[in-house]
């Protein structure tokens, strides 16, 4: 086992269960995590859930396009990203690191490679592990640790809960639709189901917020969706 793979978890996004097995296998003799997604959705789930060191994904996703999925990932989160596409001219590679991967490596591929690469993307990556810890009024939460703490006492939130706490603080101070929260948490077929969101909004305030009634930091934009204020003092 290498110091870089020690403790380290890798997702893996791909819908080839034999890639994802082969993957596995060489990761985990490597000393690595692994989770798999075989789909956007799925991936999303792990990402917000476990906090991945580093993501493999095959931009052939079946419920979304790739380069899609990464443009979008890069607008809350910097988790290293390695393409691993059947496409290997050199405009596949192109339009994908500019979509906001890291590296790129294409189908069929040596074992010793991916993790050569694998090891370079996590040694890059290490100086700038710093800020897991999130502060809000009384609360405080612990992203890698994925623990919820107010007056220093843990708050037990449900996964769901958990992931929506995440998604509004990468998002903190902008406006997020009810339609983009239910596409991130529940997928693209859920989008007209409002009541989901209103549901967990109201779980989170009662476990997060002083006062119910007057929500500091969990602001509803009548009918458009809901903003987290991480600072309510400056939000005029």
């Amino acid at each position: 086992m290498n110091a870089d793979a020690a403790r380290s978890e890798v997702l893996v996004i791909d819908d080839e269960t034999q890639i994802r097995r082969l993957l596995r296998l060489i990761l985990e003799e490597a000393g690595y995590a692994v989770r798999e997604a075989e789909s956007w959705q799925a991936g999303l789930k792990e990402i917000l859930r476990h906090d991945p060191a580093a993501i493999i994904l095959d931009p052939s996703l079946p419920d979304q396009p790739g380069l899609e999925v990464l443009r979008h990932l890069r607008e809350w989160n910097t988790t290293p990203v390695l393409i691993l596409s059947m496409h290997g001219q050199e405009g596949s590679k192109v339009a994908g690191l500019d979509a906001g991967a890291d590296d790129y490596l294409t189908k069929p591929f040596g074992g010793a490679e991916l993790l050569a690469r694998l090891r370079a993307l996590l040694r890059r990556i290490k100086p700038a592990v710093a800020t897991n810890r999130f502060r809000f009024g009384r609360i405080e939460v612990d992203l890698a640790g994925r623990s919820v703490t107010k007056d220093g006492r843990a708050i037990k939130l449900t996964s769901t809960e958990y992931a929506l706490l995440c998604l509004l603080i990468t998002h903190r101070d902008k406006v997020l639709t009810h339609r983009q929260i239910l596409r991130e948490l529940w997928g693209p077929k859920a989008e007209g189901q409002t009541h989901y969101v209103r549901t967990y909004m109201l779980r989170l305030r009662r476990k997060l917020e002083c006062d119910l009634e007057a929500p500091r930091h969990f602001q509803t934009e009548s009918g458009i969706g809901y903003r987290f204020l991480s600072d309510p003092a400056d939000a005029a």
